[in-house]
C-alpha cells in the first residue's frame, strides 16, 4: 500500500519485512476518527506478502487518547450498533491478521487507544505510558471490543474497577497487571517493538501462523478438545520442509541457542 492511499493521520513505512504503521494527529493526542480506523482496516487488509511483522507506532508524546468523540456525537442506536462493529472488523484485522503485530505505547493509552493497543499481539511500554477506560465517567461503555479482549489479557474485576472509578495505571502497574509485556525507558517505546518485531520476523512461516491461528483457540478450548488441536497443529509445522532443514540446522549444531 503506498503512502497516497491512507488518511494523513496514518504513515505506514518498511523496515527490512517490519512494516511501521504510525498514527499521526498528535495535535489530537492521536485520537481515532473513523478515516483513521478504516485506514488501519485497510492496512491490514492489504499487506504484502513479504510483510513479515508490523509496529504500530505513533507520532507525540501519546499514544492514542481513544475515540475521537466527534464521531459519535449525532449517532442513533442503530448507527451506534454499525460504528462499534466497523472498529471490531478493523480491529480484528489486527488481531486475526497473517502477522505478529507489536504495539509501542507511550503516554496516554486510554479508552479506544487501549481497545487497539489490545488488539495487538504484544505491548512495549516506556515509562511514560499510562493506562485508563475513562468511558465510565463520561456515560459511554466500550465499542472497540475491550469488553472481550481486556478481562482476557488482565481479568473482569480488574477492567470494572478502571470503567467504574476511572483509575489510571501508570506504566509498572499496567505491566503488572498483563496490559504489556515489557516496560522500558522513557523515549524505547518504538526501538524496542521494532527490534522484537525484527526477531519475529525471522521465525518460521508455519511457526507465526500456529502461534497466531491456533494458540488463541487452544486456549479458549476445553482441554480434551485444545489437546487434539495441540497435536494436529504441531503435527503440520513440523511436516514443513522449513521446519525439517531448521531441526537439521540444530542437530549439526548450527542454529542458535537459546542463552540468558
Amino acid at each position: 500500500m503506498s503512502a497516497g492511499e491512507l488518511p494523513e493521520s496514518l504513515s505506514v513505512r518498511l523496515d527490512d519485512g517490519v512494516l511501521v504503521l504510525t498514527l499521526r494527529r498528535p495535535h489530537k493526542r492521536n485520537a481515532l476518527d473513523d478515516e483513521t480506523v478504516l485506514g488501519i482496516e485497510r492496512v491490514f487488509a492489504e499487506l504484502a506478502d513479504t510483510t513479515r511483522a508490523v509496529v504500530v507506532d505513533a507520532e507525540g508524546p501519546h499514544f492514542c487518547a481513544g475515540l475521537d468523540l466527534n464521531e459519535m456525537s449525532e449517532h442513533d442506536a442503530f448507527a451506534g450498533v454499525r460504528h462499534s462493529r466497523m472498529w471490531h472488523r478493523a480491529l480484528d484485522a489486527i488481531e486475526s491478521g497473517p502477522v505478529p503485530v507489536v504495539a509501542a505505547l507511550r503516554g496516554a493509552v486510554i479508552g479506544g487507544g487501549l481497545e487497539l493497543a489490545a488488539a495487538c499481539h504484544i505491548r512495549v511500554a516506556d515509562e511514560t505510558a499510562f493506562y485508563a477506560l475513562p468511558e465510565g465517567q463520561r456515560g459511554i461503555f466500550l465499542g472497540g471490543g475491550g469488553s472481550v479482549r481486556l478481562p482476557r489479557l488482565i481479568g473482569t474485576a480488574r477492567v470494572l474497577d478502571l470503567m467504574l472509578t476511572g483509575r489510571r495505571l501508570d506504566a509498572q502497574e499496567g505491566l503488572a497487571a498483563g496490559l504489556s509485556q515489557y516496560v522500558v525507558a522513557a523515549g524505547s517505546a518504538s526501538s524496542t517493538a521494532l527490534d522484537l518485531a525484527r526477531r519475529m520476523a525471522r521465525v518460521a512461516p508455519q511457526t507465526v501462523y500456529a502461534v497466531l491461528q491456533a494458540l488463541p483457540r487452544i486456549a479458549e478450548a476445553n482441554p480434551r478438545e485444545g489437546y487434539l488441536l495441540e497435536a494436529l497443529t504441531a503435527a503440520v509445522a513440523q511436516s514443513t520442509d522449513d521446519a525439517k532443514q531448521r531441526m537439521r540446522e540444530f542437530l549439526a549444531g548450527n542454529a542458535p541457542k537459546v542463552t540468558g
